[in-house]
């Protein structure tokens, strides 16, 4: 039998699709609790228009899965960063043509050190490598992505922005 982790591991971003939520880093942990399978998710950010279909998502897939009940919880602490998405998300944006976002801070447990530098504007075209790369937006089809043209290709792309 699939495990209920697996099952959630493998439910995709609504915005993202090319990522699960595993992938996003936005699935925080799978347990069972008193009979009901019990997952925690934190938002890419607070007011995230996609976190409802996300528990509606994972809760449908977890029902299709045979678990008879499923409760989805919040935790908004600590913070989501994009420093959470996995070498594989990365990956998959990548491959999709979507630059993935640079690493923004240490990969440890423990207090976020303040830096007051904004981060590198130095964003690779997923096509053809470039750094070479302009911002047309600082939003795409979402508050999360940037939209950007590619100088030397001039092919245009979607940037995961550093949160």
């Amino acid at each position: 039998m699939t495990t209920a982790l697996e099952i959630a591991s493998a439910v995709r971003d609504p915005e993202l699709p090319v990522l699960t939520l595993a992938d996003l880093g936005v699935l925080r942990e799978v347990s069972e609790e008193d009979g009901r399978v019990v997952v925690t998710i934190t938002p890419t950010y607070s007011g995230c228009p996609a976190i409802d279909e996300m528990g509606a998502d994972l809760r449908r897939s977890l029902l299709q899965a045979g678990f008879e009940a499923v409760e989805v919880r919040l935790s908004l602490s600590p913070a989501w960063t994009t420093d959470w998405i996995s070498a594989e998300g990365r990956s998959k944006l990548a491959a999709a043509g979507i630059a993935p976002p640079s690493r923004l801070g240490p990969s440890v447990a423990g207090p976020v050190p303040l830096n007051l530098v904004p981060p590198s504007r130095q964003v690779a075209c997923p096509q053809c490598g470039s750094l070479n790369t302009s911002e047309i937006s600082r939003f795409g089809s979402t508050a999360c992505k940037a939209l950007r043209r590619c100088n030397a290709c001039s092919e245009p792309f979607e940037h995961v922005k550093e949160i």
